[in-house]
């Protein structure tokens, strides 16, 4: 992580009085790093433009604003997701005023985001979250562009999940792929879910469905501080991964 105060602190001490100014001047900037809660140049630019930077809790809906306006024009479903966001999250008035601001601001595209996913990249269900909740703005107005799987690609890698991470996130969510457990599961979407093949040794699908089932059980999220959606969201994939391995078991003839 770089901090810009201490380093041009300890440029300017070294260039003025060598070793020893260049220790006083890292320490001066350390302050000043601390002072503005500064971890990034990016986090320098916004103070000296002026644009305040943000909180934990806007950085989402500026993420969804930049989606919703990344085809061009922001339609009646994607205010109507945005809406529905702040509804899961429970969010006091004055919470989904921030939204909102951030929202609007996110419509806008000038905020350097990479500092701010690289931080969240370290709050596994936090970032899982998050992209989840891009991918239902994506298909809010029922379609995804090229554009909107770009960005949310890119801000994947931010938060250190592979491509592949990231576009299995978005099958959950796509109209007319994703998979319905209740009694219409098909073989094809069970291997999907659980990502192996038709021709996996049963260890190995064993092996997929115990990890799966460990990343996404709710008991789990829930003792990590996720929010109310996060857990409600990790019950239903539980249950889909459940009716996936069985139909896998069942097709395949093994315990």
């Amino acid at each position: 992580m770089l901090w810009p105060g201490t380093l041009i602190g300890a440029g300017a001490g070294l260039a003025i009085a060598s070793i020893p100014g260049a220790m006083l001047g890292a320490l001066l900037g350390q302050a000043l790093d601390r002072r503005l809660h500064l971890q990034s140049w990016g986090h320098l630019r916004e103070k000296l433009g002026g644009r305040p930077m943000l909180r934990n809790d806007e950085l989402l809906f500026v993420l969804l604003g930049r989606l919703a306006k990344s085809d061009g024009r922001v339609v009646d479903g994607h205010i109507q997701q945005a809406r529905q966001e702040m509804r899961s999250l429970d969010m006091t008035e004055s919470a989904q005023r921030r939204a909102i601001a951030a929202f609007n601001r996110g419509k806008s595209g000038n905020d350097r985001l990479r500092g701010y996913l690289r931080r969240l990249s370290a709050q596994p269900h936090a970032a899982e979250g998050v992209l989840r909740a891009c991918w239902r703005m994506v298909w809010a107005d029922g379609r995804a562009g090229s554009r909107e799987r770009e960005l949310i690609a890119q801000w994947g890698k931010w938060l250190g999940w592979t491509t592949h991470q990231v576009q299995a996130l978005a099958a959950d969510y796509e109209q007319h792929k994703r998979p319905q457990v209740s009694g219409t599961l098909t073989y094809q979407d069970a291997l999907r879910l659980l990502g192996v093949s038709a021709t996996s040794e049963p260890a190995q699908i064993k092996r997929a469905y115990r990890r799966l089932l460990s990343r996404h059980h709710p008991d789990k999220i829930a003792g990590s501080g996720a929010t109310a959606l996060q857990v409600r969201e990790a019950t239903d994939k539980t249950r889909e991964l459940h009716s996936a391995y069985t139909l896998i078991r069942q097709r395949r003839d093994f315990r």
